[in-house]
């Protein structure tokens, strides 16, 4: 048995850049993801809401860590091969979409009646209408609650060590199971978490002051 040492912090800490670039394929693929769903939701189109409500539904009624079960170890019985990064890859991106998508449906709906109406007015096409008048307005609505569930994406991620994908929650396991030390070793786990989430969590807030004392004036 060896003690937890810097080989063993510099461990998990690179574990971190996983966890990184998790995240960013997760809000990425979910972003886009996210857009289709929210523009489902408010489409004029009856199918394409039918799908993305059964969609979000599916998505935000069953827990992340069952989906990534499912496409780990349920793709190889449909004769699909998939390793751990593939797999947490397409659960998150899958579940970022379904609540991306809702988030971006609220900020869309709560543009103003008028804005809508006056964009009929002018003979503009659904399409034309998201582009040019109802999105630009949506955007800075829907800025502060992004980046906010970006601190989820991020958190989310420790669930893929499940599957045996190493960021740096199985890191942590893996020197934890080395060392017997496991106080000192999730500490500095939970100390990069904090590291990678707090600023977020603080431009969220700032953001959403800002806006709080835009609309005021």
């Amino acid at each position: 048995m060896r003690t937890f040492g810097f080989p063993e912090f510099l461990f998990i800490l690179e574990a971190a850049r996983w966890t990184i670039g998790l995240s960013l394929m997760a809000f990425v693929g979910g972003a886009l993801g996210g857009l289709l769903v929210a523009l489902a939701r408010t489409s004029e189109n009856g199918l394409a809401r039918a799908v993305s409500t059964a969609f979000v539904q599916v998505f935000q009624g069953t827990p992340l860590l069952l989906q990534l079960f499912l496409i780990f170890f349920g793709a190889p019985v449909l004769g699909w091969d998939v390793n751990p990064w593939v797999a947490a890859g397409i659960a998150l991106i899958l579940n970022t979409s379904a609540f991306l998508g809702e988030i971006w449906r609220g900020c869309i709906q709560a543009i103003p009646r008028g804005q809508w109406e006056a964009a009929e007015a002018l003979g503009l096409r659904y399409a034309a209408r998201m582009r040019d008048v109802i999105l630009p307005q949506a955007f800075k609505i829907a800025l502060p609650p992004t980046v906010g569930y970006l601190v989820q994406v991020i958190k989310g991620t420790s669930l893929a060590a499940i599957i045996g994908f190493t960021e740096v929650t199985r890191a942590g396991q893996i020197i934890n199971n080395a060392t017997f030390q496991p106080l000192v070793v999730f500490s500095v786990v939970a100390l990069i978490y904090f590291a990678l989430c707090w600023p977020l969590s603080l431009l969220a807030g700032r953001m959403e002051r800002r806006r709080a004392a835009a609309l005021a004036r």
